[in-house]
C-alpha cells in the first residue's frame, strides 16, 4: 500500500491529521503496557497510517504492529483532541486483510477460527468431540499433566484453555420462536441469541428471556438467526462481517418488534455499527439504519423501561459485586451507568470498583487466540484487581471477558464465580439464592 500503489477505502487522511501526538493515550493503552513499544501505541499506529499512506514504509513490514492493537478504544474515551482512531483502526485492518500475506500458519488459524467461530451449526460440531473428551475426564487429566498446552502451537494452546465446560444444553437449540409476556404486555421485543454465547453460556440468555418476560415483555427469538458479523468485522474480514449483517438485517425485517436487544457488549458495538458498515449497499443502507435505530443493550433498556418485577435478595447476607466493565461497553457505547443502576436494584448488593477498571481483559474478541502472550498478562492484571476487591460475585456482561476471566481465576486459585446481570436479576425475580 503506497502512494503509487493506491488501494480502496485507505485510512482517512484528515482524521489521521487530527492527531497532534500529545500521549495522553499511552498511559491507556493495554497493549502499549504490555508491550511498551510507540509503535504498539495509538499515536504510533497512526505515524505509521501516515507513512503508509504516503509511501514511506510499506504494510507489510508494520503489520505486526495494526495485529498488536487490541481495537478496545480505550484511547478514544481519552484523546483530548476527539481523534476518531477507532475509525482508523478499522480501515487499516481491512487493508491489512486486503493486501498483507501472512505467514501459512496465521492464514491457516484465522480460516479456523473464521470459517467455525460465526457459525453455530459448525461450532457444535467442532465442539462435540472435546464435549465427550470432558464428560469422560480426559480434560481433567489433562489439565493436571499439562500436555496440551506444551505440545501445542500457543495459538491453538490458548484456544483449548479458553474452551468453557460444556454441557448438554450447547447441543440443543430449541427456544419457543416467540415466549409470551407475564402479566400486561408492555412491548414486544427482538433478542440477539449470538454465536459463540449461544454455546458457551446457553444459561445467559435463557437468564435475558426470562427477565424480558417476568418485566411484561413479549420476546422473539427469530430461528434463522447467527452471528452478528463482530468477530469478522474487528479483524477486518469486511466482506464476511458485511454477509453477515445481511442475514441478520433480514432474519429480524418480519419480526416486527419494537427493540432488537442484545446482552454481549461487543456484539453490541457492531451492531449498531450496521449503517457504517453497509454505508456503500445501495441495497441495505437504508435498512441498516432502520435496524440500528432499534438495537439496544438489555440492560439500557431495562433501565429506560423500569423494572416492575419485585427483586429478592440473593441470599441471607450482604452480597459482594464487581462489576466488570467490557471495552465496548464502556469505550464503543459509552455505557457505564446502567448495568451498575441494575445491579444496586437487587437489595443487599454492595457494588465495588477495580483499579484501572477501563483497562481491557485481554479478551478483544479473538484477540486471546491471535496475541496469547499479551492477552494472558492483561487477563492476569484484571483479575487481580477485581479479586482486590474481595467480591463474592464477578459481574460481567460480554462473552468473551467471562471466558477470559474465569481462565485466569482458575490459574490464581480462585473459586470466585462470574455472572451475567441478568443471570442475577432472574435469580433476584425468583427469589433464589445463589448456587453455594
Amino acid at each position: 500500500m503506497t502512494a503509487t500503489d493506491p488501494v480502496a477505502d485507505p485510512p482517512d487522511p484528515h482524521l489521521i491529521d487530527a492527531c497532534v501526538h500529545c500521549g495522553f493515550c499511552l498511559s491507556t493503552c493495554p497493549s502499549y503496557r504490555v508491550l511498551g513499544t510507540e509503535m504498539d501505541s495509538p499515536r504510533g499506529r497512526i505515524y505509521l497510517m501516515d507513512a503508509i499512506n504516503e509511501g514511506q514504509v510499506q504494510l507489510a513490514a508494520v503489520a505486526q504492529h495494526f495485529d498488536s492493537c487490541l481495537g478496545c478504544l480505550a484511547c478514544v474515551t481519552t484523546c483530548p483532541s476527539g481523534v476518531e482512531y477507532d475509525k482508523l483502526i478499522a480501515a487499516t485492518r481491512v487493508q491489512v486483510q486486503r493486501h498483507y500475506q501472512r505467514p501459512a500458519g496465521d492464514r491457516w488459524l484465522r480460516q479456523l477460527i473464521f470459517q467455525t467461530l460465526p457459525y453455530p451449526q459448525r461450532l457444535r460440531a467442532l465442539l462435540l468431540p472435546l464435549w465427550l473428551y470432558q464428560k469422560l475426564g480426559l480434560a481433567a487429566l489433562e489439565k493436571r499433566l499439562g500436555l496440551l498446552k506444551r505440545l501445542l502451537p500457543k495459538s491453538l494452546a490458548a484456544m483449548y484453555q479458553m474452551l468453557p465446560s460444556l454441557s448438554a444444553k450447547t447441543f440443543r437449540d430449541r427456544s419457543p420462536e416467540v415466549v409470551p409476556a407475564q402479566g400486561k404486555k408492555r412491548g414486544r421485543v427482538g433478542v440477539i441469541l449470538g454465536c459463540v454465547q449461544r454455546l458457551f453460556l446457553p444459561e445467559v440468555n435463557d437468564a435475558t428471556i426470562a427477565v424480558l418476560s417476568a418485566n411484561g415483555f413479549e420476546v422473539v427469538l427469530p430461528r434463522q438467526q447467527g452471528c452478528c458479523g463482530a468477530l469478522p468485522h474487528h479483524q477486518g474480514e469486511q466482506k464476511q462481517a458485511q454477509t453477515l449483517a445481511h442475514q441478520m438485517i433480514d432474519c429480524f425485517s418480519a419480526a416486527k418488534v419494537d427493540a432488537i436487544l442484545i446482552n454481549a457488549s461487543g456484539c453490541g458495538h457492531t451492531l449498531k455499527e450496521y449503517h457504517h458498515l453497509l454505508a456503500a449497499d445501495p441495497e441495505y443502507r437504508d435498512r441498516a439504519r432502520e435496524f440500528v435505530e432499534k438495537v439496544e443493550d438489555v440492560q439500557v433498556f431495562l433501565i429506560k423501561q423500569g423494572l416492575i418485577t419485585p427483586l429478592h435478595p440473593l441470599g441471607d447476607r450482604p452480597l459482594r459485586l464487581v462489576y466488570q466493565d467490557a471495552c465496548h461497553m464502556i469505550h464503543g457505547q459509552k455505557i457505564r451507568l446502567e448495568p451498575r443502576q441494575l445491579l444496586r436494584q437487587i437489595p443487599q448488593v454492595q457494588l465495588r470498583e477495580p483499579l484501572d477498571a477501563a483497562l481491557c481483559c485481554g479478551s478483544a474478541g479473538v484477540y486471546n487466540i491471535l496475541q496469547p502472550d499479551v492477552a494472558a498478562e492483561l487477563g492476569r492484571q484484571k483479575v487481580r484487581n477485581l479479586l482486590n476487591t474481595h467480591p463474592d460475585v464477578i459481574v460481567s456482561a460480554n462473552v468473551g471477558c467471562t471466558v477470559q476471566l474465569r481462565q485466569y481465576l482458575q490459574e490464581q486459585g480462585s473459586s470466585v464465580p462470574i455472572y451475567h446481570p441478568m443471570q442475577l436479576l432472574d435469580l433476584a425475580i425468583r427469589g433464589e439464592p445463589l448456587p453455594s
